[in-house]
This record gives structure tokens, C-alpha cells and sequence, in this order.
């Protein structure tokens, strides 16, 4: 992350991108500035900023972005490193293409992206590469993951778990997708227990709709893909019996 000084804010324009709601935009001076614009494609259950620019349909700010930049090609320029950055953003997103939100659009944006000579093959690398701890840390999430009867798969990484594998809260982040690659699991949780006691609840789904858990919990996200907070295990058992019974209502649908 850039270094930006308190002075830099004043009379800026800000734009904040793919943060539902203000608590968790990376840097709290962001309404400092003279004006804000929000850009998001996740549920706009917050608003926030002078204009609100909003589109659920969309699979990434990336990809809305290199819409916005098609619309006004004549005032815009597309340089080879923003388009390297913006594809590695839609890569990202979409779980490279794997994710529902990836559509028609997002391909055909991607494409276009492709036309400027970037190394696309590099960046899926290095998107896809993880550390040796990390690499551990998956093997230890496929073994010890715990999965019931309707596809309800929950892990829990307590502090001194991430200390014995030199992993921290960020690096967790690598391993959220992976109860999805097990056919049987149908949604599911990872709980990551922070410094201060409580937990980041990283939850995802095949099919249930868990943004709303999220919501009842501190957070929010996309229907399949969500974060929330739980203050201690008494919660995260909470959550994971609400992810149990959206999956139950979602197979009686």
C-alpha cells in the first residue's frame, strides 16, 4: 500500500471501490476528502459518498471499470499497466472465471484487456501461487475440515494454529475457496481467530444464500461469498447452525 499523507485528503476526490459498507474501507480518513464516490458490486445495503455507483450484476469494480473506461475512449486512455492491473482484478474476483457472476460481458471485457501485450500467463501464476506455509495450512484445512450430512463444512483456525504454521490472518484468506473443490460440501465457513479474541468469518457457497448470515453478524458480501464477525466460539456455533438451515431451506426449494 501507498503512504498518503493527512494534507493529500484535502479538497480531494475520493473513490472508494468494492466496500459495502465504511467500516471496512482500508484507510478511515476516506471522508476527509471534498467528495466521495463509492463504486460496488456488492448489495447496496450501506450507501455512503456524494454519488453511489452500484452494480450487483457485475462480477468485479474491475470489470465495471473497464466498462466506464469503454463508454468514454474518447477522454479515457487504457495504458498496457492498467489494463494488466484491471484484468488481474477480474481474474481475481471471478475465482479465475469460475465464480456465477462471471458472464458474457466479463469475457468479452477480459479480451479486450488481453489486446494490450500484458503476460496474462504470469499474473494467473502468481495469482495462483502460495507460500510453503500456506501450501501446509491446506493440507491442514482438507483434513481437518468438518462437514455434515447436508454439505455444511466449517474450519476453525485458532491463533496458536496460525502461529505453529507462520501464517497470519491475511495469508488466510488462500484457503477460503478450498472446501468447495469437495463435492459434498455445499457451504460453508472459515472461522479465523484474531489477536483481540473474536473471529473473521469467511463464509462461501455452491447454491444457499449466506449474505444475509452475514448481515445478522457485523458484515455482508454477495449472496454465495460473504465476511462477518463473530465475538467468540458461542457465536461461531451460531453461525454455523444459520449456514446449516440455509442450506436446509435451499434444498426444500
Amino acid at each position: 500500500m501507498q503512504t498518503i499523507p493527512d494534507d493529500l485528503y484535502k479538497g480531494a476526490l475520493v473513490i472508494v471501490t468494492d466496500t459495502a459498507n465504511a467500516p471496512r474501507v482500508s484507510d478511515q480518513r476516506y471522508d476527509q476528502g471534498a467528495k466521495l464516490i463509492k463504486i460496488d458490486h456488492h448489495p447496496n445495503d450501506e450507501p455512503y459518498g456524494e454519488l453511489v455507483w452500484v452494480n450487483t450484476k457485475a462480477s468485479s469494480c474491475s470489470e465495471m471499470i473497464v466498462s466506464f473506461w469503454q463508454m468514454f475512449q474518447n477522454e479515457l486512455t487504457m495504458t498496457q499497466e492498467a489494463a494488466r492491473l484491471l484484468y488481474a482484478g477480474i481474474v481475481g474476483d471471478t475465482g479465475r472465471f469460475l465464480y456465477p457472476a462471471t458472464t458474457a460481458t466479463t469475457l468479452r471485457l477480459a479480451a479486450e484487456l488481453l489486446d494490450y501485450g500484458f503476460d496474462a500467463a504470469k499474473i494467473n501464476r502468481q495469482l495462483d501461487q502460495v507460500s510453503r506455509s500456506v501450501a501446509r495450512l491446506s493440507g491442514y484445512v482438507y483434513e481437518t475440515i468438518e462437514i455434515d450430512e447436508i454439505g455444511a463444512g466449517k474450519v476453525i483456525l485458532s491463533q496458536e494454529l496460525q502461529q505453529r504454521f507462520g501464517v497470519v490472518d491475511s495469508e488466510t484468506s488462500a484457503v477460503v475457496s478450498l472446501p468447495g473443490k469437495i463435492d459434498e460440501v455445499l457451504a460453508w465457513a472459515i472461522f479465523v481467530e484474531q489477536p483481540e479474541g473474536y473471529y473473521r468469518v469467511r463464509m462461501r457457497s455452491k447454491g444457499p444464500v449466506i449474505n444475509e448470515i452475514a448481515k445478522r453478524h457485523h458484515g455482508g458480501g454477495h449472496p454465495l461469498a460473504s465476511g462477518a464477525n463473530a465475538k467468540d466460539l458461542e457465536e461461531v456455533a451460531v453461525i454455523y447452525q444459520e449456514i446449516q438451515a440455509a442450506i436446509k431451506e435451499f434444498q426444500a426449494e
